[in-house]
């Protein structure tokens, strides 16, 4: 029987022949407390289980059928169909329970189970607080681990509703999708769901810190909608928890969607949970939103995290609505939900809430990780081809959120935000609480536009690449346009040439020196060469920027012209938007090694002082970190590194006392610190024997400070044991971790190596400061010889381990600071050598070869332009 990896063509013949009348799971949590703190429930040997009993009521299109439901269970106690016992030795194969012989119609399965509780984040989590010793669960299934906790049919288009029943340990809190409807003793019991899938399930369990609120609103026609609000962290949490501001933002958002979307909130409450050791930023679940419990902040942080934090939280609101009310057939069409949700989110942002600037955040950071995943080998179209349940992991990826929402953001230029919105306000009245494919929104974006949209989404939904957008002027004697053009280029892998709606600006400096705005036009562009008529008689321009207000997806390219004006002038650039859309375009000349690694550094050093928002600077100090690492010259990477320290110094000192700019400069600093001077300053500013004037050293800056003492070799193992002293959370133990792995020495580095690859005790937080703190740049020598140990590794890894622990570990260890030619032809033979392995483990290699290539190409460029300069 195949295994765990369901496929489309599986999903599909089981959605023919199946319908789902409703679930009703019953889960036993007792057992999560009690027992040794590893696995093993305190009785027996193996993992700590928890019993789950499942009752799927379903119908059968015809009689004598044979199908499967899903479950990833340890053992399995008793299997009933129609009331007949199934022999699980003979039914049950350790992933899917065998139905054979259907009745045509009305199907009753039950299925008794112990279920494994996780420790890496998929299924039901547990985790055990290090400050209390207090056990907190939670559960994560996007794509497909809700069958790691109850027996179902996981695919997202066999919709249902759930009722659910947990019994808890006394003094527990328990919440899922349902509110609480009754309790007795230990049990409590939810109300049934709408119709949902399975991966949208939820349940939170534990002596969770609960802080209440509530939002209202009364509709045109008199009719009033209340929703309970719930917000939820780990009692170690508490004092942290800025819930207020929670609320405030989940409030604005409410107000948001409902003016636009003229769809009342339909799943009753919403609770949203914050919780420990969570792979990613945040999950939809209707009435019980999860996110990452870093989304509370234990130290000072700049707006932009408090930015972000909005953005998620609305990014799942609106999910609500794109993808729990509305869900995609299968994960081929993950866009419609993710893709709108990115956009959305934003958008909700900037008009509802106090972050009025998220388009610069999203032009800036948001894209650049769009940029990055659509030249991988692995870009696809935003409308994937996602065969199996592996690829649907992976293609949770830059293309489909934000390569999709640019794409979006970009429709609504084209066909209009009344329209756009007007589509999305028929879609969801047309499909709630159904499942929908590409065809079904196109069709009401044109319905309401009045456009034709198939050759839209052919050549942005169906085809994959990234643009390049550049302009050409000429003029005439008295230096005014005779002609403006933008030249439109595609890479030769993916040939397609788009419509773009762009706007162009022409920039120069005022009398003040400011570099302004003076002439804007906006054209359709397309095929290879399109003509600006609008501004021909303009003044000739020092800057001449295509994409000017961020309206379509491509890489920017300047003129010889503008590229040496951004060289002398970018911090006189008035505008955040523009100035920050050519910052990301001047990173990408930069890993396409177009522009040498240290001349990016040298345009950080001369304007990031100047720049006023704190996003970008933020992704700045990012981007200067990975030039300097990955693609730079060897031979320079000392010299800029010095200059990268001392200009971070340099602004730290100079910084408006206890401003977030000042915070920011200071992570930089330690992030760069590389001399025994820096790292003297370090363990003043930890001890207290120096200090800068308003720079508060709270608890998450002291780690930030540790970290590269620990990589110099600077603080020893009793220095880092004593900081967790001060912080025995489980933010401390991560910290610790990483820092015990990131000390240079080879015996650390064997230890940290075996934690992770050779054994399966660490969870899957640990897993990742693990191997974080063993990856260290200025750690090349020593890590030297794990690159023949990484390609002997990984495939057992994938094998064995849980897809997002393989992810973790693949990603994670490739020997990307090995990087020289050997390393990739050590690439290039594994990749020939296995030809045969799990297309999503070949995915990830492929990717981080060509991260490697691209970074050899870049030191290229970086070399020669050193040797150019010495002649």
């Amino acid at each position: 029987m195949p295994g765990e990896n369901l496929s489309r063509d599986e999903a599909r013949v089981r959605a023919e022949l199946l319908s789902v009348d409703g679930y009703e799971v019953a889960l036993d949590l007792r057992s999560a407390v009690g027992g040794p703190d590893g696995d093993g429930d305190g009785t027996s040997s193996g993992p700590r289980t928890f019993r789950s009993v499942t009752t799927i009521r379903f119908r059968a299109a015809r009689a004598g059928a044979s199908t499967f439901a899903d479950l990833v269970a340890p053992s399995v106690n008793a299997v009933t169909l129609n009331g007949r016992p199934l022999d699980p030795a003979v039914v049950f194969d350790g992933t899917r329970v065998a139905l054979e012989d259907l009745p045509e119609g009305e199907n009753v399965l039950v299925v008794d189970a112990q279920c494994a509780y996780s420790r890496t984040g998929e299924g039901m989590h547990r985790f055990v607080d290090p400050e209390d010793g207090e056990v907190y669960l939670y559960t994560q299934y996007e794509p497909a681990d809700s069958r790691r906790v109850f027996a179902n049919f996981e695919q997202p288009d066999l919709k249902a509703p759930f009722r659910f029943e947990v019994t808890a340990p006394e003094g527990w809190t328990v919440w899922s999708n349902g509110a609480e409807e009754s309790r007795d003793g230990e049990v409590r019991r939810f109300a049934e769901t709408k119709p949902i899938s399975t991966y949208i399930t939820a349940i939170v369990a534990g002596p969770y810190h609960y802080v209440t609120d509530s939002y209202s609103r009364t509709f045109d026609d008199g009719t009033k909608l209340e929703i309970p609000l719930g917000a939820l962290c780990r009692k170690g949490l508490a004092r942290h928890f800025d819930a207020d501001d929670v609320f405030l933002v989940t409030k604005q958002g409410l107000d948001f969607f409902h003016d636009n979307f003229d769809y009342p909130y339909p799943f009753g409450k919403y609770d949203q949970a914050f919780v420990p050791e969570y792979n990613l930023g945040a999950m939809e679940n209707p009435g019980c939103v999860t996110f990452r419990e870093e989304y509370i902040f234990r130290g000072k942080v700049t707006q932009a995290s408090y930015e972000s934090r909005a953005n998620v939280i609305l990014h799942e609101m609106a999910h609500m609505w794109f993808g729990d009310l509305v869900t995609m057939q299968w994960w081929d069409d993950l866009w419609l939900k993710e893709s709108f949700a990115d956009f959305m989110g934003v958008f909700a942002m900037v008009e509802s809430t106090r972050f009025k600037d998220g388009w610069i955040t999203f032009a800036n950071n948001r894209k650049s990780w769009a940029y990055r995943a659509d030249q991988l080998p692995s870009t696809h179209p935003i409308t994937a081809d996602i065969r199996d349940l592996e690829d649907a992991k992976l293609n949770f990826d830059g293309i489909t959120y934000a390569k999709g929402a640019s794409v979006l953001k970009q429709l609504v230029a084209y066909v209009g935000r009344d329209a756009f919105l007007e589509g999305a306000r028929r879609y969801f009245k047309k499909h709630a609480y159904g499942n929908t494919q590409l065809g079904d929104l196109l069709s009401v974006l044109a319905e309401t536009s009045g456009r034709d949209m198939t050759a839209w989404s052919r050549s942005w939904l169906q085809t994959a690449g990234v643009n390049s957008l550049t302009p050409v002027a000429t003029y005439d004697s008295a230096d005014r346009i005779t002609e403006l053009a933008v030249l439109q280029e595609a890479a030769d892998s993916h040939p397609e040439l788009r419509p773009h709606r762009v706007a162009v600006g022409l920039y120069r400096r005022a009398a003040d020196g400011d570099l302004v705005r003076y002439a804007r036009a906006e054209v359709d562009v397309a095929g290879p060469r399109t003509v600006v008529t609008e501004l021909a008689g303009a003044e000739r321009p020092e800057l001449i920027l295509v994409n000017d207000d961020d309206l379509t997806y491509c890489k920017v390219r300047f003129d010889e012209v503008s590229l040496a004006t951004l060289r002398a002038h970018l911090g006189d650039m008035t505008d955040p938007l523009a100035r920050a859309l050519c910052w990301s375009a001047l990173w990408n000349l930069t890993r396409d090694g177009l522009m040498p690694a240290r001349d990016f550094v040298s345009l950080v050093l001369a304007f990031s002082g100047r720049e006023s928002d704190i996003g970008v600077l933020q992704m700045l100090h990012t981007w200067t970190r990975t030039a300097l690492t990955h693609y730079a010259a060897p031979g320079w990477r000392e010299e800029g590194g010095r200059a990268l320290a001392e200009a971070a110094l340099r602004e730290l000192r100079i910084a408006e006392p206890g401003s977030e700019h000042q915070l920011a400069w200071a992570r930089f600093f330690a992030s760069v610190a590389d001399s025994d001077t820096d790292f003297q300053l370090l363990s003043g500013l930890l001890d207290g024997s120096a200090r800068i004037d308003g720079l508060d050293i709270d608890q998450e800056l002291r780690w930030a400070f540790l970290s590269p003492l620990a990589a110099h070799g600077v603080a020893d193992e009793s220095a880092i044991d004593a900081e967790l002293a001060r912080d025995d959370t489980a933010s401390g133990k991560r910290h610790q971790v990483r820092c015990l792995a990131s000390r240079p020495s080879a015996a650390v580095k064997a230890q940290a190596w075996a934690g992770v690859v050779e054994s399966d005790a660490l969870s899957n937080a640990l897993v990742e400061a693990t191997i974080t703190g063993f990856a260290q740049s200025s750690q090349r020598e020593l890590l030297a010889p794990y690159t023949d140990k990484y390609f002997a590794a990984i495939e057992r890894v994938w094998a064995e381990r849980s897809i997002q622990i393989g992810v973790i570990v693949v990603r994670g260890l490739f020997p990307d600071l090995q990087d020289d030619p050997a390393t990739l032809a050590a690439t290039d033979a594994w990749l020939t050598a296995h030809e045969d392995a799990a297309p999503a483990l070949r995915r990830l290699v492929l990717e981080a070869r060509d991260d490697l290539a691209r970074a050899l190409r870049a030191q290229e460029c970086d070399t020669a332009a050193a040797a150019e300069s010495a002649v």
